[in-house]
This record gives C-alpha cells, sequence and structure tokens, in this order.
C-alpha cells in the first residue's frame, strides 16, 4: 500500500496545476500553540532545518509540505534529468521548475514568500505555500504546518489576530479526508492543551486525531509522562507519541537533525525504557505514514465519486460556454433565428424553459386580457360620474326654446357618447400592458433560453435594441387602433341593435305595468278616462298643465302640485308679481341646485339612465372582446411573424460580424479555465483508476 501516498501526491500535483482546492485530498494537518515545537516536529521528520525560527508567530501562512521517498535509482535518474547534483532537493509550487539543493535557500524563499502575501507585519493568509521535498530518507506523507495558536496580538497584528488563526485552522481540519496531529509540550497542562481542544471540536469521537508530546526532556524534576503517553489522562482513539525536540541552544549551534534523533533515543531509553518503541521521531513518522496510507485507502471510493460528480459539472460548465467561433456567418444566424425561435415558443407556451415562478410570455398576455382589463372594464359603472341632475340638464339643454313633448333623443347619444369614451383608458392601458411583457420576454430568453448570447454582449445588446424597436414601431399603430375601435362605437349609435330593442321593450312592459298600477291606486271619483290619458302620455303630451309651463315645471308646479305652487309663490311676491318702480331680472332666480323631482322628471331621468345602461353593456362587451383581437393582430402576432426577418435584415451584416461576435472580456479566460480543470480531473480519474485496478481496492 505504499504507492498509495504518492498517488496523493500527484493528484495535489495535478490540481496544483489549476490553482484548485475543489478537491479534499486526504493530508496530515499540524495544529499547536506557538512554541509548542510544531516546526521542530516537522524538521524532525524532513530530517533537515528548513523551516524559518524566530520568536512570536512565524508560521503566518499554511504550508503544505509533500515528502517524497526516492530510491539510489529513481535519485540518479532525476539528477540526470534535471542537471543537478545532490541526494536531497526541493521544489516550490510558485517558482515553477526552479530546484533548490540548498535548506537554507528553501527557508530563505518561505520567508521572502510569505512576506509577499502577508506582509511584514506579523499578519497572516490562508493562501498556502506549496513545497516538495525529495529524500531517500524520508517516507512518504503529505502534511500541512499552520500558525501556531495565539491568544493576544503582538506588535502591529490585527485585534482579531486569535479569531483569524482559529478560523484558519478550523478550515483546514473540518475536512473529513484529514488526520489531525494535535502537538503539545509536556511541560504544560495537558488538560488545558488548546490543539486537542480546537481538534476535538470538529472530531468530537477521536477518530482522525493523534496526540504529539513535545520536549519530553523540560519536564520539571521529579515528574514524568508516563501517564499522559500511556492515554490515562486524555485518551487519543489514535494515540499519543512522545517525542525530544532540539533546544534553542542546539538550534544556534546548528545541531544536525540526524544527532537530534540519536540524542532522542538515548534520552528515552533511560527515561521511558518500555515506551521506547512506541515514541520518538522515527516511530512517529512511520506512525503517520500507517495511518496515512490506511486513510487514503478508506476515502479513495468517495473521492473518485467526487471527481466524476465535478467531471461532469465542469463538462457541462465549458459546453454551456460554447466553442470558439470559426463560421462567424452561420454563428450570428443560427444564433439571431434560435433567439427568435424562443422569442416565439415563449409567447405560444412551448419553451424549453418553463417559468414556474411567475406567469410569463403567453399566460401573461392571456392573464392581462381576460383578468386585468376584463375586470377593469367590468368595474366601469355604465353611469359612472353621471348625477340625476346631469341627465336632467342633459334632457333640458336638448330641448332648446321649445317644451318638449318627448324625451329628446340628443340627450341620450350625447350622455351615452360621454360614458362610453370612459372605456378608452383602459383599453389604451392594456395595449401598455402587453407591451411590457413583449418588452420582459427579450430578457428572459437572454437568462433562460439562449444563454450563448451571453457569450456576445454586444451581439446580445443589439438584439435587444432591434426587437425593443420593433415594439416601439408596433405600440403607436396599437394604440391608434384601439382609439379607433371606441371612436367607432363613439361614431354611431346604433339604437337598433337588436339586443338594445330587446331591452327598449322590456323598459317599455315595465313602464306600462307601472302605468296600471297608478290607474288601479286612483279614488273611483277620478274618470278612467282622463287617469288613461293623464298615464298613457308618459314622454309624450304628458299632463297638458305640465307642458304648458315647459322647462319651468320644476320651479312652478302645477296639476296636483298647484296648491303647494300657490303657497310657494304667495310667498315670494317677486316672482308673484312686479311692485312698483322694481324691474325684474329673470336670470337672477336662483334655480335650486339640489330640489325633489316632479314625477314626469323623474320617470324622464330613470328612461335616460336605463337607455344608457342598456346601451353601455352593449359597446362594453364590443370593447371587451374587440381590444384583445387587435392587440394581438397588430402588436403580437404582427412581431412574432416579422421578428426573425427584422433581426435578420437588421444585424446579418458582413460589416458587423466582427463587431458583434466578439466575445466578452473574461469568457474566454472561463473557458480555458473551465477546461483545464476539466482536464485535471480526468487526469485524476485516470490516476485513481490505475490504482484501483493495481491494488484491487
Amino acid at each position: 500500500m505504499e504507492p498509495l501516498i504518492p498517488v496523493i501526491n500527484k493528484l495535489q500535483d495535478v490540481f496544483n496545476t489549476v490553482g484548485a482546492d475543489i478537491i479534499q485530498l486526504p493530508q496530515i494537518v499540524v495544529v499547536g500553540t506557538q512554541s509548542s515545537g510544531k516546526s521542530s516536529v516537522l524538521e524532525s521528520l524532513v530530517g533537515r532545518d528548513l523551516l524559518p525560527r524566530g520568536t512570536g508567530i512565524v508560521t503566518r501562512r499554511p504550508l503544505i509540505l509533500q515528502l517524497v521517498h526516492i530510491d539510489p535509482d529513481d535519485r540518479r535518474k532525476s539528477n540526470e534529468e534535471n542537471g543537478i547534483d545532490g541526494e536531497e532537493w526541493g521544489k516550490f509550487l510558485h517558482t515553477k521548475n526552479k530546484i533548490y539543493i540548498n535548506f537554507e535557500d528553501i527557508r530563505q524563499e518561505i520567508e521572502t514568500e510569505t512576506e509577499r502575501i502577508s506582509g511584514t507585519n506579523k499578519g497572516i493568509s490562508d493562501e498556502p505555500i506549496h513545497l516538495k521535498i525529495f529524500s531517500p530518507h524520508v517516507v512518504n506523507l503529505t502534511l500541512v504546518d499552520l500558525p501556531g495558536i495565539t491568544k493576544l496580538p503582538v506588535g502591529d497584528q490585527p485585534k482579531d489576530i486569535e479569531l483569524q488563526i482559529r478560523e484558519l485552522i478550523v478550515k483546514y481540519i473540518s475536512n473529513p479526508n484529514s488526520i489531525i496531529l494535535a502537538v503539545t509540550a509536556a511541560n504544560t497542562d495537558m488538560a488545558t492543551s488548546e490543539a486537542l481542544k480546537v481538534a476535538r471540536e470538529v472530531d468530537p469521537d477521536g477518530r482522525r486525531t493523534l496526540a504529539v508530546v513535545t520536549k519530553l526532556d523540560l519536564m520539571d524534576a521529579g515528574t514524568d509522562a508516563m501517564d499522559i503517553l500511556m492515554g490515562r489522562v486524555i485518551p487519543v482513539k489514535l494515540g499519543i507519541v512522545g517525542v525530544v525536540n532540539r533546544s534553542q541552544l542546539d538550534i544556534n549551534q546548528k545541531k544536525p537533525v540526524a544527532d537530534a534523533i540519536r540524542d532522542e533515543y538515548v534520552f528515552l531509553q533511560k527515561k521511558y525504557p518500555s515506551l521506547t518503541n512506541r515514541n520518538g521521531t522515527k516511530y512517529l513518522a512511520r506512525t503517520l505514514n500507517r495511518l496515512l496510507m490506511h486513510h487514503i485507502r478508506d476515502c479513495l471510493p468517495e473521492l473518485k465519486t467526487r471527481i466524476n460528480v465535478l467531471a461532469a459539472q465542469y463538462q457541462s460548465l465549458l459546453n454551456s460556454y460554447g466553442e470558439p467561433v470559426d463560421d462567424q456567418s452561420s454563428m450570428l444566424l443560427q444564433l439571431i433565428t434560435k433567439f427568435a425561435a424562443e422569442y416565439c415558443h415563449t409567447i405560444e407556451g412551448t419553451a424549453k424553459y418553463i417559468e414556474t415562478a411567475e406567469l410569463c410570455g403567453g399566460a401573461r398576455i392571456c392573464y392581462i386580457f381576460h383578468e386585468t382589463f376584463g375586470r377593469t372594464l367590468e368595474s366601469v359603472d355604465p353611469l359612472g360620474g353621471l348625477t340625476t341632475i346631469d341627465v336632467l340638464t342633459a334632457i333640458r339643454n336638448a330641448t332648446g326654446p321649445r317644451p318638449a313633448l318627448f324625451v329628446p333623443e340628443v340627450s341620450f347619444e350625447l350622455l351615452v357618447k360621454r360614458q362610453v369614451k370612459r372605456l378608452e383608458e383602459p383599453s389604451l392601458r392594456c395595449v401598455e400592458l402587453v407591451h411590457e411583457e413583449m418588452q420582459r420576454i427579450i430578457q428572459h430568453c437572454s437568462n433562460y433560453s439562449t444563454q450563448e448570447l451571453l457569450r456576445f454582449p454586444k451581439l446580445h445588446d443589439a438584439i435587444v435594441e432591434v426587437v425593443t424597436s420593433l415594439l416601439r414601431k408596433r405600440l403607436p399603430v396599437t394604440n391608434e387602433m384601439v382609439h379607433n375601435l371606441v371612436a367607432i362605437e363613439l361614431a354611431y349609435i346604433n339604437t337598433k341593435h337588436p339586443d338594445f330593442a330587446d331591452a327598449c321593450g322590456l323598459m317599455n312592459n315595465n313602464i306600462e305595468e307601472q302605468r296600471r298600477n297608478r290607474m288601479r291606486d286612483l279614488p273611483s271619483a277620478v274618470p278612467r278616462d282622463k287617469a288613461a290619458a293623464s298615464g298613457s302620455q308618459s314622454g309624450s303630451v304628458g299632463d297638458q298643465t305640465d307642458s304648458g309651463m315647459g322647462n319651468w315645471r320644476g320651479m312652478l308646479k302645477r296639476g296636483e302640485e298647484g296648491a303647494a305652487g300657490d303657497r310657494s309663490m304667495a310667498l315670494n311676491p317677486l316672482c308673484a308679481s312686479p311692485q312698483k318702480g322694481h324691474a325684474i331680472n329673470l336670470l337672477d332666480v336662483p334655480v335650486p341646485v339640489s330640489r325633489k323631482l316632479s314625477s314626469r322628471e323623474q320617470r324622464d331621468c330613470e328612461v335616460i339612465e336605463r337607455l344608457i345602461k342598456s346601451y353601455f353593456l352593449i359597446v362594453r362587451k364590443n370593447i371587451q372582446d374587440s381590444v384583445p383581437k387587435a392587440v394581438m393582430h397588430f402588436l403580437v402576432n404582427h412581431v412574432k411573424d416579422c421578428l426573425q426577418s427584422e433581426l435578420v435584415g437588421q444585424l446579418y451584416k458582413a460589416a458587423l460580424l466582427e463587431d458583434l461576435l466578439t466575445e466578452s472580456e473574461d469568457m474566454a479566460q472561463r473557458r480555458n479555465e473551465a477546461a483545464d480543470m476539466l482536464k485535471a480531473l480526468q487526469k485524476a480519474s485516470q490516476v485513481i483508476a490505475e490504482i484501483r485496478e493495481t491494488h484491487m481496492w
């Protein structure tokens, strides 16, 4: 199973080439407080001094360290290919193919790259540094060194440095494919270990956590770490390994790591003879290698599934970006045709992408016709804005200076035209709403139906402009037609309309029924012939006394109201007879604004109002039917029929091809990135497939 770790290293290299961390690969994440000995543990595993040293926070960016074990034959081959002379060397991802033989140069490059991104003020960054070490003295491992946990900001560090470091650590150890290496110094209380505390937050069962106890040689005299190493203080499922680090004096004196490992073995033999074989740097390296291999074996099936899913997603994304344009003329015609077809399909309700959040296209136009417009017309009161006094005034004005024997038809036409005119505004508003929806369909097609247009923003803008212009040209034509529909109704009041004639007949029957009822209610002393003559002349001769008085009957009542009229005249001597020496101006006589109507006036008004209502309902029905038809013919259907030819005529020109098919600035970049990521995922899938065949997992 040893080749499994190089497989992960190879996968890491694959994804490093595209700068992506979308795949969570198995790796060992080193966590600990500042000065807990993290760097010393890593250097012991490498066997060389390569990490920056100093006081305070030194590791300020994640360091992804890949240890690659090489055999002598591989080393010679690599030396010949790379032109190097040495058994150990390092490579950084950000320096491409540059080889580092001197590990002091590696340390300096880490410091330089850290300051380049994180600055010099002890701030941190989550952008990792990738370093690969090739050596015959290491085991295959992938480790991540993170900034040490701290409590208080130092120097120019931001005030929330503790929170920043904690979030960075949690980001890496939350990876379910990672092993947490929790480093704690032996001369501190294990129960207060910050490394174990943060590890337990994401791994409460401890299935991914291995504890490392450093500085065993620095414990107080008379104490030892036997209980800690045996797991009696805090049990850790993956185990606890104790190590002895180099002291600061050893580091200052350049004590080799190999000598420090020998001294460590001597110390363990002397202090913990029964635990020597289960502690120390070499045992830690073997344990990490074994744990990582088993962990990789467990993670590979899920990893393969994840890679295949991402490959399918990026293939779909790449397809949406389209291929580079070879035949511009064909591409332009294809896009124009597709947009026109999708526009028409959206109106007809046969579009590929059906909107589920709201009504769109033809469905919304139908709603405008039959719900919005229909209900608006039905809410228009046939007699709205028309009072009884208005009706009476129109009747009087239509009679001129002569007393009327009949209710004048002119008054009916005048008033009914006024009411019919009120239907024009909601009809024009219907046209406006449909026009707005036709405009919205453009955006709908751009967003959902023809995503290829997003590749070419200039073509998209040009298509929008052409369709908008076409709609704008059809709007006044449609408005004019709707205006004419109302004007046609106003031009000729057809009182011979079958529905109107039926309504008049029914109304006459009602009037006759009322006349007979009044006759039954008359006293027996009144002669029937006079009562019949009086009751049958509604709208004609009527009450001859009333007719003789003409329009003044409303103010000076006679007949059955004669007594009341006499009293009124007696109370107003100016109206009864002019006094001597006084001239009377009849225009100064006040006309009552609100008064009780006479029986004839009331009958006349009721007749006119019923006729207006009857005829208005006929016209409203006509308008409700004809306006949607006019809008469909002059606006909707015309745009559908002419859209393709209009787009081709305006845009399909040789002089415009190059400009219209210019891709957006970032489209080519996104296509290349998606292609690179897809290639990396396919390569990763092949690597896993090869390992699967080799190891039969």
